[in-house]
């Protein structure tokens, strides 16, 4: 099941390794066009549902993994940062919501590294408990796609969420003094806190620059105007 689907990323990466998606939600409350829907039903031939809010949990079809990029602008160093305060940064409860009722074997969630150090880390902490309380042990770690086949400097944190029955507890191994190190000493004080260790990919070489993708001849009607540049 995917939540706050956009055009489909996490489908792209999991329909390759022979996933199929049982169901899709997708929905912009700002848009008088739902462009995403419409991207996602050309790409994937389903239109994804509408507002995750309006979705009964009970409708939703049983499923081995949940993946959700749940609205970032809230922790994001570039919006305002109201957190939960936002009516974005309230939609995480959605996913603990059907989770706590579908209890699939696996949660993969995303949003911006900001989340980490959100509101001196009580917004983690805040989801990490859920997340805990709702039977589920979590393991996460900023990736960056640079080191991932794509010329971005884009650095995300990735929550994964292993129901309680299927993995073993174990204290995080915490290395380094970077921002999710930091965090996971600060996390681990939580008494009874359920996480275990990913076997997190390495990120060590880029191997895909601008340069190999940009092309070599492009039509002057994409330029910007000299005014805009």
């Amino acid at each position: 099941v995917s939540l706050f689907s956009g055009v489909g990323g996490f489908e792209q990466a999991l329909n390759k390794l022979g996933g199929k998606c049982v169901m899709a939600s997708e929905f912009d409350p700002n848009a008088k066009i739902q462009w995403n829907q419409i991207a996602y039903e050309i790409l994937y031939g389903e239109k994804p549902k509408g507002d995750v809010r309006e979705i009964n949990e009970n409708d939703v079809p049983d499923h081995d993994l949940l993946v959700a990029g749940f609205p970032c602008q809230a922790f994001s160093v570039a919006g305002k940062r109201l957190g939960f305060e936002d009516t974005r940064g309230t939609l995480f409860f959605e996913i603990a919501r059907i989770a706590k009722e579908k209890r699939p074997k696996i949660l993969l969630l995303e949003n911006v590294k900001g989340l980490i150090g959100h509101d001196k880390g009580k917004t983690i902490e805040t989801i990490v408990r859920i997340l805990n309380d709702i039977g589920y042990t979590i393991d996460f770690q900023v990736l960056n796609s640079k080191y991932f086949g794509v010329p971005q400097n884009r650095e995300r944190v990735y929550f994964v969420c292993v129901k309680d029955e299927l993995i073993d507890r174990e204290s995080w191994k915490i290395e380094g003094t970077n921002v999710v190190a930091k965090a996971k000493k600060r996390l681990s004080q939580i008494e009874g806190i359920k996480t275990f260790n990913f076997d997190w990919p390495p990120q060590t070489e880029v191997t895909t620059r601008l340069r190999d993708i940009l092309e070599d001849n492009v039509d002057e009607k994409y330029y910007l105007s000299e005014e805009k540049t």
